[in-house]
């Protein structure tokens, strides 16, 4: 355990940041990876060298005998392979040697890694490449050094690359724009996110007798719990004593990886909880989220938990996001989505406002299959979350300013209101200009936006991709029309471009309820797309505006594209084709199994009552009898449906069809075969059931 003293000293004491390379690297070196840091600038062989060395010896002196490429493959996932430090001598004896050229590339075989047809199986090599931007860290005995991850052709394989390359597009076109505008000391814009991650903790005995959470990382039958969240006791709640334990744990182990973890709590729904870090540097947050996700499962191991991550575990509560708080800094420390005191007169916040509004109204599309996975459209559009419409909530004092630059006057803030609660002993404080809209898919929050779309189990690097590159192609567009001017005639024009671009893109801007109905008509007539699945989203991906976007910005080429609309395709159908199986197999089995012992015993109790008390009629025991024998009969019918359109979905060739049929007809064939499966677990005891019932599961945790 960590005391409280000792809390500085141990954050981020596995991890060779800033702090470490500044106290052991000479000073030449340490310039030239630090600028390569702040900069982006190419880093030469020799200052590798010495930063492997010195990296190594730090490494072995906190007990690491190994190093590792910790990689973001298409996969989802993290992926790793690890080498020990040693070196054999002549005489038997070993000595502990790294090199920069093991620590600036490694060699993976990539030929088992998802790829979409970029490589053939047969092509097996693929690189790991160094990125110092990323902090390397030590977990298990291994060094972990960050990486990007590509194919022997040079096309990206995974999720940082691109990544990277987004946010070096955003910088670009955001740094002219401000140059433009008078910042000439402006050299880098980084994007910054916080992610908080939102999940389940439930009783590991538990999981293990779940095939479906076990498989899947849902729960694919079980009756609801005769409590469940709508007493909404459990947001903010009482943290329970065997969680408050796990917390703490995950925290320290958290903090000692340099993860600014901060914010922990109870969340909506039984069972389920949240952590939230301080804001970072996109591409080290995503590292982090990835990392904590999997410390997150570490730990629960530990505990005898078992942390689902999955976007709906559980039919009938909340499931689970991710939301993308989304900022973007200068290297001056400028925040450039900062109202300030005057927003109607900050030129830099107008601007950079205008070409989010534009970005996401223009590219609403991809920008939701961002966020897109078999999980998370379970999610998406339910009273739980954001819905698939993609909107943009700013808020009352926002709304005014905009309404200045569309009608050319000037805004005047209302200032600082303070509460009033009515009680003298309360501390008086300022609210917050604009309130928060938790329907909101894209909400502005103060000085930042919120992007609460992403899935609790993805790795938010999607969104992150999608929004810094739309929000440079807007930002392009901008510089393009402001350009054209004087510098002279830049002051006065430049609010008529701003009109010009709100008036374009406002059908985007809603502050209000975001579940209704009218909502959902109100969209249709402005345009907005409305895509509720994947497959909906998916041809938008390859559409030729998609194209021109990522490779004007070389974010993605053409054949990386497709490979991802390939990839994302697969994923989705055997992620349906594993729950399809799976459902028959627990039916066919574990349920099936019970249903047939309790009505063999309903049957002899039904017996024994009319043979022992003449003329009894076990009204109550016939009529369960009775009932579960329908919902069996109509089980078996769905069950044998659900097969052969199963088999059906398997020899589709056209991968988009296939998804489609997945998410049209396999995805309600599941539904019907649950709604009788369900309704008979209802009038089960639980004794008959081999698997723990929704209340065990959601409330077993003391």
């Amino acid at each position: 355990m960590i005391e409280a003293s000792k809390l500085t000293e141990e954050f981020g004491c596995l991890v060779f940041n800033d702090k470490v390379m500044r106290d052991r690297l000479p000073k030449d070196i340490y310039k030239a990876v630090h600028k390569t840091i702040e900069r982006g600038s190419h880093l030469e062989l020799d200052v590798a060298n010495c930063v492997a060395a010195v990296m190594k010896e730090w490494a072995v002196e906190n007990g690491a005998t190994h190093f590792t490429h910790w990689f973001q493959p298409m996969t989802g996932l993290t992926a790793e392979k690890h080498d020990s430090f040693i070196s054999p001598m002549d005489d038997g004896t070993i000595i502990m040697e790294f090199s920069g050229k093991e620590l600036v590339k490694g060699e993976p075989d990539a030929s088992s890694f998802p790829s979409g047809g970029l490589r053939a199986t047969f092509e097996a090599r693929g690189y790991t490449a160094w990125d110092p931007s990323s902090p390397a860290f030590i977990k298990d005995g291994s060094l972990y050094i960050p990486t990007a991850f590509c194919s022997y052709g040079g096309e990206a394989l995974d999720k940082k690359t691109p990544l990277l390359r987004s946010m070096e597009a955003l910088s670009e076109e955001a740094v002219k724009v401000l140059h433009l505008l008078g910042y000439g000391d402006v050299h880098r814009v980084n994007t910054t996110i916080g992610s908080e991650q939102e999940y389940f903790l439930i009783d590991k005995d538990n999981y293990k007798k779940r095939k479906d959470l076990l498989f899947t990382g849902r729960t694919l039958i079980g009756a609801p719990a005769t409590k469940g969240q709508e007493m909404e006791d459990h947001y903010f709640g009482v943290i329970k004593p065997k969680v408050s334990a796990y917390m703490h744990d995950l925290d320290e182990e958290l903090w000692k990886l340099g993860i600014p973890a901060k914010t922990k709590h109870n969340e909506v729904a039984p069972a389920q909880h949240e952590l939230a870090p301080v804001f970072e540097t996109a591409n080290i947050a995503v590292d982090h989220n990835q990392l904590t996700m999997e410390v997150m499962k570490k730990v629960a191991d530990k505990h005898n938990f078992a942390c689902l991550l999955h976007e709906k575990p559980f039919e009938g509560i909340n499931g689970s996001g991710k939301h993308n708080n989304w900022s973007v800094c200068t290297d001056t420390g400028m925040n450039l989505l900062d109202p300030g005191k005057n927003p109607g007169e900050n030129l830099p916040f107008l601007v950079f406002l205008m070409a989010v509004i534009a970005a996401v109204d223009e590219y609403a599309p991809i920008l939701r299959l961002s966020v897109a996975s078999a999980g998370n459209d379970h999610r998406l559009g339910g009273n739980e979350a954001p819905p698939a419409i993609i909107s943009i909530f700013v808020g009352d004092e926002l709304a005014s300013v905009l309404k200045g630059v569309e009608e050319g006057t000037a805004y005047q803030s209302a200032g600082k209101v303070q509460m009033a609660m009515g009680a003298q002993v309360l501390p008086h404080f300022t609210k917050d200009n604009t309130d928060r809209n938790r329907t909101s898919p894209f909400a502005f929050t103060g000085n930042k936006f919120e992007f609460r779309m992403p899935g609790s189990a993805v790795s938010v690097a999607n969104a992150n991709i999608v929004l810094n590159t739309a929000v440079a192609e807007e930002l392009s567009r901008l510089y393009e029309k402001l350009s054209a001017f004087s510098a002279d005639e830049l002051k006065d024009k430049i609010m008529d471009v701003l009109k010009e671009e709100l008036l374009a893109h406002k059908r985007v801007l809603f502050n209000g309820n975001g579940y209704t109905e009218e909502w959902v008509e109100e969209a249709a007539k402005r345009g907005l797309p409305n895509l509720k699945s994947l497959p909906d989203a998916m041809p938008y991906w390859i559409s030729d505006e998609s194209i021109d976007l990522f490779t004007k910005h070389n974010i993605f080429t053409k054949e990386e594209l497709h490979s991802r609309y390939e990839i994302l395709l697969e994923n989705y159908s055997k992620s349906i084709h594993i729950e399809a199986l799976t459902m028959q197999e627990m039916v066919r089995k574990d349920f099936t199994e019970g249903l047939i012992a309790y009505q063999k015993d309903l049957t002899k109790e039904i017996i024994q009552k009319k043979s022992l008390i003449d003329g009894a009629c076990a009204e109550h025991e016939t009529g369960i009898l009775k009932t579960l024998d329908a919902s069996s009969a109509e089980m078996s019918k769905a069950l044998t449906k659900l097969a052969v359109d199963t088999k059906t979905a398997e020899d589709k060739a056209d991968i988009l069809d296939q998804a489609s049929y997945y998410e049209e007809v396999i995805l309600k064939d599941m539904d019907e075969v649950r709604k009788y499966v369900d309704e008979a677990e209802a009038l089960i005891p639980d004794k008959y059931l081999s698997y723990p019932t929704y209340g065990q599961l959601l409330f077993s945790l003391r």
